[in-house]
């Protein structure tokens, strides 16, 4: 009897112990985010749509810029899902090289910029906590992350582009 009883107990625990978290996060990152969210909308709408859609195209012309610029500038000012949007401007055959490349910095860009990404946030805050529990700065992580994000997104998108031009190939 007493073991079922516990068990009760450690199951409602485990539900408070979530609610905790979800509650800490109602009065912390979410705010945060909404108002990142606001932000990056109101410097697009400052910028101008077309402006900002005329560098996009211009980030293009390049494989260096194609696969650093581009995947930053959409998953900044869209976020994540509708950061791919920005394929529109991108060859075609360079197309699955910008989704890798946009893919892979989902997560590098979440400790800057939690805007971008909510799904990813739930990583990189459990290993923020880790890394604040050690006594060591989050801010330093953070540009950290986002720098080997963007030296692995040009290595991704330059070998994915070279992957599928030798594929294109082989098919004809």
């Amino acid at each position: 009897m007493e073991l079922i009883a516990e068990l009760a107990n450690g199951f409602m625990e485990l539900f408070k112990a979530g609610a905790d978290t979800f509650a800490g996060w109602v009065i912390g990152i979410i705010p945060l985010i909404v108002v990142l969210m606001t932000a990056v909308s109101a410097v697009i709408k400052l910028i101008g749509e077309e402006r900002v859609q005329r560098l996009a195209q211009k980030a293009t012309t390049n494989i260096i810029t194609r696969y650093t610029i581009l995947p930053i500038l959409s998953v900044l000012f869209l976020g994540n899902p509708m950061c791919y949007s920005f394929g529109r401007f991108v060859e075609e055959k360079h197309k699955p090289a910008f989704y890798d490349a946009t893919v892979s910095f989902l997560h590098p860009v979440t400790g800057l910029f939690p805007h971008a990404n909510g799904g990813e946030l739930f990583v990189y805050m459990g290993i923020a906590a880790g890394v604040t529990a050690l006594g060591y700065p989050l801010g330093s992580l953070a540009v950290r992350y986002f720098l080997v994000g963007i030296i692995v997104i040009l290595i991704r998108g330059f070998v994915t582009e070279k992957i599928y031009a030798a594929m294109k190939a082989r098919e004809q």
